[in-house]
């Protein structure tokens, strides 16, 4: 079932033959520096995946064969027309290939790779997800994306007898969703102030010319049919539906975190740095390698692309226009999540995930901050940028150098 991509890294080396080596030091190939031939060393391998704690079941291998299901199901979207593999095709190195991600209503940035994201320390591009299994549960509720509810997506479930077999396999008995009108067939808590609902209601209102869509009021107050239904449980058949909703983000993780970059010829060229083998450091030619110089001298790229995963997992204003606020928009709605790794749906609220929150900066980001990409399987993964504003890799480099 593992699924391994296999993609390369774009190749990045230096140029020039190779340097001497003593038997306890790894060969810099000229006319690399030593500091650069120890930077490059920084760079490789990819290390094992840390362990999640907040998930007691990222590691399960059936619970990764049963979140491989649920990625591939789109009866768990709305109209039941939409996987997480719509956006994330495998096909397409787990991306869409567009330049703006669009779901059942289009969205504001292009749609990364799920390659290496359990490496990632934050998910989306503005970080307002800590954990992988929180991740995947917000396309599902999302308006701009899936449109479902966990009511909805658990009477899928549940109904399915591959699906609910393998669910109780591993987490223990479902809800009781058959049990008539005490869950009802939709239904889910509406935060009223969250971005993706905004702009579903600015949609809405274009498309009605300005009725403001679909609304319900009561009280002055827009009241979602979703969170009518949700209101109709008890907080005991809440919490329930909640728990099975949050394992089912939990299994896809399990799937996702197998999601992860073979070794690339600029790992096989590493290698060789090491071993001073010479048909290793031959798997970078020297086009390859007078990039690399670049990448670690002049150009300065290393500065934001270091490390294994060739991204200081931090967030940075590249100067460009638009509206999008980016980490400052996200650091309020990760504040506000309600499935983040301190809550009480994780398996280890108290740890190091507490750390990661906890510790946040309290200052206001300014402009337009987003995280830096992975390099690693970047020539695979166009367009670039957050809004996928370059086609090429050309285009991304003739702008930042």
């Amino acid at each position: 079932m593992s699924r391994r991509a296999g993609i390369g890294l774009l190749a990045l080396a230096a140029c020039g033959g190779e340097g001497e080596r003593s038997p306890s030091q790894p060969v810099i190939p000229r006319p690399l520096t030593a500091e650069e031939g120890r930077r490059a060393l920084q760079l490789s391998p990819l290390p094992a995946l840390a362990p999640d704690p907040t998930n007691a079941f990222a590691d399960h291998p059936a619970a990764a064969r049963f979140g491989q299901r649920l990625f591939f199901d789109e009866r768990l979207s709305r109209d039941a027309d939409r996987a997480c593999a719509t956006c994330h095709d495998p096909a397409q190195a787990f991306t869409d290939g567009e330049r703006i991600a669009i779901g059942l209503l289009p969205l504001e940035r292009h749609t990364p790779t799920l390659i290496n994201a359990a490496h990632q320390r934050w998910q989306f591009w503005d970080g307002r997800v800590d954990r992988l299994w929180s991740q995947a549960l917000v396309p599902f509720e999302s308006p701009l994306e899936h449109a479902s509810s966990r009511l909805q997506i658990l009477h899928v479930v549940a109904a399915d007898a591959i699906l609910r077999a393998e669910y109780e396999a591993i987490f223990g008995p479902l809800p009781a969703m058959e049990a008539g009108a005490r869950f009802p067939p939709v239904g889910r808590p509406v935060p009223a102030d969250d971005h993706a609902h905004k702009l579903a209601a600015e949609h809405a209102a274009k498309s009605d010319g300005g009725s403001g869509g679909h609304a319900h009021p009561e009280g002055g107050h827009f009241y979602h049919p979703h969170q009518r239904a949700w209101d109709t449980l008890t907080p005991e058949d809440q919490a329930a539906v909640t728990r099975a909703f949050v394992n089912l983000g939990k299994a896809i993780a399990a799937y996702e975190r197998r999601l992860v970059a073979g070794r690339s010829p600029f790992d096989v060229f590493v290698e060789g740095m090491r071993t001073g083998d010479e048909d290793k450091l031959a798997a970078l030619g020297d086009p390859a390698r007078r990039g690399l110089q670049l990448f670690l001298g002049k150009a300065n790229c290393h500065f934001c692309h270091g490390g294994p995963l060739f991204s200081d997992l931090e967030f940075h204003d590249l100067g460009f226009d638009g509206n999008d606020p980016g980490r400052s928009r996200g650091l309020e709605a990760l504040r506000r999540f309600e499935f983040l790794g301190t809550s009480s749906w994780s398996d280890d609220p108290h740890g190091e995930a507490r750390i990661q929150v906890d510790f946040l900066p309290t200052h206001r980001h300014v402009g337009s901050e987003f995280k830096t990409p992975s390099l690693r399987n970047v020539a695979v993964t166009p367009p670039y940028m957050h809004d996928g504003r370059f086609a090429t890799l050309k285009d991304v480099v003739r702008t930042q150098v």
